[in-house]
C-alpha cells in the first residue's frame, strides 16, 4: 500500500516572509485560444470581466442578491488577494499547489503563483498551450495538464477543429517545472476520447494518471460506445518522456446509466467526468455522468469496482467527488446545467445543481455508498449567474468534524459542515455579484491549502481568503508539500 503523503503538521505563523518573485511571461506557443466547449461542464465564458479588488465587502441580508461584482463575504472571511486574469477573456480552470507554489490552469493554458507570502501571491510564469481545459496536476519536477478539445496536433502551436477529423489529438501534456520561470513541454500521451480530468496516483516507481473522459457526442471517432472506463497512463519517475497507456480498465460492463428516455434529465453514461482517490486507504471515488462509484485501487493499473448509486431523481451528472478524513462518507457534486445554468435560485429549488452526501457502510468488498442528504447554498442567486455545485476541497480539521470549501461559480466560495451527513450546514462564504460585463464567470476550483483558502474564478482571476472559525482552527496547524485535490492525502 502505497500512500500520497502524509501532511506535517506544526504550529507556524501564517506570516511567511515574501520570497523574491519577479514577473515573467513564459511564451511556449503562439496561436489561436479557441476551445471546444464541454457539455458536461461550463462552456468558456465570454468577457474578462474587470478586477472587482479585494475591497473587505459586507454579510448579505437574508434574500439578497449583491450588486454588480459587489463582493460580499461572511464576517469569518477576509479577502487578501486578487490577481486579475494571466489570459483575458479565457475561462480559468483547476488548481493545484506544491511548496510555495499554486499552479493555475486555464483553457489558454497555466500560470505559476509564489504564494509565499499569501497577502501578496506573484506571477512567476505563464504557459500559454490552449486546449480545454487544461485540468491540472504536479509531482515533484512535473506537471500533467489535461486535453479535451480537439486540437490538430499534440503541440501547444495547435488550433482547434471539428472533433471528427480523424487527425484529431487529446490527451495528456508533461512539463518539467523543476525551473518555474521556464517550464518546457517534455510529452504527450494521447487518450481515447482526451482527457477531460485526470487524477494522480502516486506509486514507488512510477506515477499513474487516471484519465476521465466521456462521450458528449457518438459521433466523435475516440468516442464511440462502448466508452465505458478509464484510461490508465503509467509515468515512471525517472523517465517520464516513456510515459503511455498501459489498460482502460472497464468500470461499467453493463453499460452504465443508460440517461434519457429512461431517466428523463439524467446524463446517460458514456464515461467518468472526475475521479478522486484516497492512495492511504487504496480508494477512489468516481463522479461518472449518470452514476456514482467507489473502487479499490490497490492495484493501479487494475481498479475494481465495489459500489456503484444512481439518483435518478435529483442527480442530472454526477461530476466529482470528495472524501472525509475518516473515509467514511464520499460527497458527490452534481452539475446540474453544465456550469453554465442558473440552478442556484428558488425554481431549481435546495435538491437540484447540489451535493449529495453519501456514507461508506461495510467493510472490505461489502462496502456500500448510502445515501444521507443533499447540500445546497442557502443564498439565491440573480437568474444571469451561472451557478451549480463544483470544485472543493476538504479543511484538515480534524477531531471527527467534516469541514469542506467549495466553489459554486458566481455562487462564490461556499464553506460548510457535513459532520452530521443528514444535517449540512453552511458555516461561511465570499461571493461577488453578477458580472458588469455579463456571461458565465464565477469560482471554478476552491481549495484550502497552508492556511488560506485559494479560488480560480473563472473572469476575476486568483483570488485568496482568510478562513477565521472556532470550527476550523485546527487546520491552520497542518502543512503540506503539495495538494492534488483529486489525490487527497491522508491528514496526520
Amino acid at each position: 500500500m502505497t500512500s500520497l503523503h502524509t501532511t506535517r503538521v506544526r504550529n507556524r505563523s501564517l506570516g511567511v516572509a515574501v520570497a523574491a518573485a519577479g514577473l515573467l511571461t513564459t511564451l511556449l506557443a503562439a496561436g489561436p485560444a479557441a476551445a471546444t466547449p464541454d457539455p458536461g461542464d461550463l462552456v468558456p465564458g465570454i468577457g474578462s470581466g474587470q478586477n472587482a479588488g479585494i475591497a473587505q465587502g459586507r454579510d448579505l441580508a437574508p434574500g439578497e442578491i449583491p450588486g454588480p461584482d459587489e463582493i460580499v463575504h461572511s464576517s469569518n472571511i477576509t479577502p487578501l488577494a486578487n490577481v486579475p486574469s494571466s489570459f483575458a477573456g479565457i475561462t480559468n480552470s483547476d488548481l493545484a499547489f506544491q511548496g510555495k507554489y499554486a499552479y493555475a490552469g486555464s483553457y489558454n493554458g497555466f500560470t505559476i503563483y509564489d504564494i509565499g507570502n499569501p497577502k501578496a501571491p506573484k506571477t512567476v510564469s505563464q504557459v500559454l498551450c490552449p486546449g480545454g481545459q487544461n485540468d491540472i496536476s504536479v509531482l515533484g519536477d512535473l506537471l500533467f495538464l489535461s486535453t479535451d478539445s480537439s486540437r490538430s496536433d499534440d503541440s501547444c502551436n495547435s488550433v482547434s477543429q471539428p472533433a471528427t477529423e480523424k487527425s484529431s489529438w487529446e490527451g495528456i501534456k508533461i512539463f518539467d517545472i523543476k525551473d518555474k520561470k521556464n517550464p518546457k513541454y517534455i510529452k504527450s500521451v494521447e487518450t481515447a476520447c482526451g482527457s477531460h480530468t485526470h487524477t494522480l496516483v502516486p506509486g514507488g516507481r512510477d506515477i499513474y494518471l487516471y484519465v476521465a473522459s466521456y462521450s458528449p457526442n457518438e459521433a466523435f471517432p475516440d468516442c464511440k460506445p462502448p466508452h465505458d472506463g478509464i484510461s490508465v497512463v503509467k509515468v515512471p519517475k525517472k523517465a517520464p518522456t516513456q510515459a503511455a497507456v498501459v489498460a482502460f480498465p472497464i468500470l461499467f460492463p453493463d453499460g452504465g446509466n443508460p440517461g434519457g428516455p429512461t431517466n428523463p434529465g439524467v446524463s446517460k453514461t458514456t464515461g467518468c467526468h472526475d475521479i478522486t482517490v484516497l492512495p492511504s486507504k487504496n480508494l477512489a471515488a468516481g463522479a461518472c455522468m449518470g452514476d456514482g462509484i467507489l473502487f479499490d485501487i490497490s492495484e493501479p493499473e487494475q481498479p475494481r469496482v465495489i459500489d456503484r448509486v444512481q439518483d435518478n431523481v435529483n442527480f442530472a451528472f454526477w461530476h466529482s467527488a470528495t472524501f472525509n478524513e475518516q473515509a467514511n462518507k464520499v460527497v458527490f457534486t452534481d452539475e446540474l446545467g453544465g456550469g453554465g445554468g442558473a440552478t442556484c435560485n428558488a425554481a431549481t429549488g435546495p435538491n437540484r445543481g447540489a451535493d449529495g452526501i453519501y456514507d461508506i457502510t461495510g467493510s472490505g468488498d461489502q462496502r456500500k455508498l448510502a445515501f444521507r442528504s443533499y447540500f445546497k447554498i442557502p443564498r439565491h442567486q440573480a437568474d444571469t449567474e451561472n451557478c451549480v455545485a463544483h470544485n472543493g476541497s476538504l479543511i484538515p480539521v480534524g477531531g471527527g468534524r467534516d469541514i469542506m470549501v467549495q466553489a459554486w461559480y458566481q455562487g462564490g466560495v461556499s464553506i460548510w459542515e457535513f459532520t452530521d451527513s443528514a444535517q449540512p450546514k453552511e458555516i461561511g462564504y465570499f461571493e461577488r455579484g453578477p458580472l458588469s460585463t455579463g456571461g458565465t464567470g464565477g469560482s471554478w476550483s476552491a481549495y484550502y491549502y497552508n492556511g488560506h483558502i485559494y479560488s480560480n474564478d473563472i473572469a476575476k482571476g486568483f483570488d485568496v481568503l482568510r478562513l477565521d472559525d472556532w470550527r476550523t482552527e485546527s487546520a491552520k496547524r497542518v502543512w503540506m508539500d503539495r495538494l492534488n485535490v483529486q489525490s487527497q492525502p491522508e491528514y496526520r
